[in-house]
């Protein structure tokens, strides 16, 4: 059977979906060659990507267990997560705003969506159709995932303040903001990431392992942002747990992360760091 797979045309990557040889049933979605998302078809409350599973741990916390929530989703990919919510919030409505529309055809042509999903897709660039929501929204999402990637980096322009202004105001109360920011050594974006959403929001904290937090190697860092206190008291326990384990950085652990990083502002916004090759062995 041909592997599924098809040229964007946005972007001009290649996406393609591999099954697992492991778990039946369970697929990764590369583009460019990069592992962008990993959906298991007959299980989607199994989240196989690390830092997947640590966004998957706010949506849990957000609102009292199996709580229909609204959910914003900036960047598609195999939509691991709005699978997520259905199994886990039966009755949630999502919205999912995806710039690669052929992506999104190749992913439900092969991998559907479970029956009964109140999920649409708004098709364009993030911030654009950020900007043009309908009014019904402001106030209303309780959970927004920003998971945007070309590839292997993020573009500049999903980066900035001025973005995260546009993003607060959908907010419900208590509504949390969960985002995933790819760096390597050093910590440069990530920090600079960080300082951003504590410029924007009242209360932020970060999820990475302590070799990620040592800037020793190219990974995911997943922030959350609020403008009410996170609710995280179980939060420790969840991600020690996890087959990837890792470390909540709040309060003043997380001041002397940041460090006297910049606010990202329009004017000085850059992509994300690109990974080295040996990062992702993935198929060419």
């Amino acid at each position: 059977m041909p592997t599924p797979e098809r040229r964007l045309a946005v972007s001009g990557h290649l996406a393609r979906l591999e099954e697992s040889r492991t778990r039946p049933g369970a697929w990764t979605l590369y583009v460019d060659g990069t592992p962008q998302s990993h959906v298991d078809v007959e299980d989607p409350t199994w989240l196989g990507f690390e830092y997947v599973r640590r966004i998957g741990h706010a949506i849990d916390l957000v609102r009292p267990e199996g709580e229909p929530i609204t959910a914003l989703h900036l960047g598609g990919g195999a939509l691991t997560l709005p699978r997520y919510v259905v199994a886990t919030r039966p009755g949630s409505r999502q919205q999912v705003v995806e710039l690669e529309s052929d992506l999104v055809e190749l992913v439900r042509e092969h991998l559907p969506l479970p029956r009964g999903a109140q999920l649409r897709v708004r098709h364009g660039d993030a911030r654009e159709v950020l900007a043009k929501l309908p009014g019904g929204l402001h106030g209303a999402v309780d959970v927004a995932v920003v998971d945007i990637f070309s590839g292997s980096r993020t573009p500049a322009h999903v980066t900035s303040a001025e973005f995260y202004r546009l993003l607060a105001p959908l907010l419900a109360p208590g509504g949390i903001v969960a985002v995933n920011v790819a760096d390597g050594s050093g910590l440069a974006f990530a920090r600079s990431q960080a300082a951003t959403l504590a410029h924007a929001f009242a209360h932020v904290a970060i999820a990475a392992d302590t070799a990620m937090l040592k800037g020793r190697r190219f990974g995911n860092v997943v922030m959350y942002a609020s403008d009410a206190e996170l609710p995280f008291a179980s939060m420790p326990r969840r991600l020690a747990s996890d087959p990837a384990p890792a470390k909540l950085v709040d309060g003043d652990e997380l001041v002397r992360f940041i460090a006297g990083a910049p606010v990202v502002t329009d004017a000085t916004a850059v992509p994300s760091p690109p990974p080295s090759r040996s990062v992702f062995l993935a198929k060419g």
